[in-house]
């Protein structure tokens, strides 16, 4: 299942669509996004001016900056002072083969905000958990175990293991909320799992080390480490949409 998306699909080359502001910003942002990884821009290349991408998309310098900062936000281009803003990572053109361009943006907000509610969760799990808790939490890791040996997609194990968290808070809003976004929460995971089965083992056993240093947190009852673990994980499978695949490694 998809996350949400905007009502209005972009029309095909007119950004000058009669849109809110917000989503005009979505739009030259998925606009810029694909004019990067298509290689316009290379890497390091400096990008047009606000003024200039506003009048090249028809919208105002405001919305443009909008874009640009959720560019920057995710990793994708940075500023520099008084010189403008510059290509920081070309995404793998493989993206574009597990998700369109247009939820881009919305799975990575969606990375953004777990990292604060997850993280949560993973702390008061870890002051909280009672065996049956534990005992789950350590089920659904080594079926996530048993998907990373087998080379696997193993997204319904990952969705138990952070489901299993939720739960070990004991607070019936974090297992609400938690739910409530599992279907965006699972198009992230099932994008950036499908992205691993095209790296290394060795990328796989990054991501699994994660879920075992959160799982090993919350067992010894370490609050802060299991904040801290949690929010590792997630901030490096938000940098993980955009790493290149083995593939363009070796080429």
């Amino acid at each position: 299942m998809q996350p949400a998306r905007s009502a209005t699909p972009t029309p095909p080359g007119n950004p000058k669509a009669p849109w809110g502001e917000a989503k005009r910003s979505a739009a030259i942002y998925q606009h810029i996004f694909e004019i990067i990884i298509a290689g316009e821009f290379p890497v390091n290349a400096r990008l047009p001016s606000e003024t200039e991408l506003a009048q090249r998309f028809g919208a105002s310098r405001p919305v443009v900056r909008e874009a640009l900062a959720r560019l920057r936000d995710d990793g994708i281009i940075v500023s520099r002072q008084g010189s403008g803003s510059y290509v920081k990572r070309r995404p793998d053109i493989a993206v574009l083969r597990f998700v369109p361009v247009s939820s881009i943006a919305d799975i990575q907000r969606c990375f953004e905000f777990r990292h604060g509610l997850e993280g949560v969760a993973a702390a008061l799990a870890a002051e909280r958990w009672e065996d049956s808790d534990l005992a789950e939490i350590g089920a659904a890791f080594d079926a996530l175990e048993a998907s990373t040996k087998d080379f696997k997609l193993g997204v319904d194990a990952d969705e138990r293991f952070h489901l299993a968290i939720a739960k070990a808070t004991h607070n019936a809003y974090h297992v609400s909320v938690q739910s409530s976004l599992q279907p965006h929460i699972v198009f992230g995971m099932s994008l950036t799992r499908n992205l691993s089965l095209l790296r290394t083992q060795e990328r796989l056993r990054e991501v699994q080390d994660e879920h075992r240093a959160i799982m090993d947190a919350i067992a010894a009852r370490a609050p802060q480490a299991a904040r801290t673990a949690m929010q590792t994980h997630i901030d490096n499978a938000r940098r993980r949409m955009f790493e290149h695949t083995a593939a363009t490694e070796q080429a």
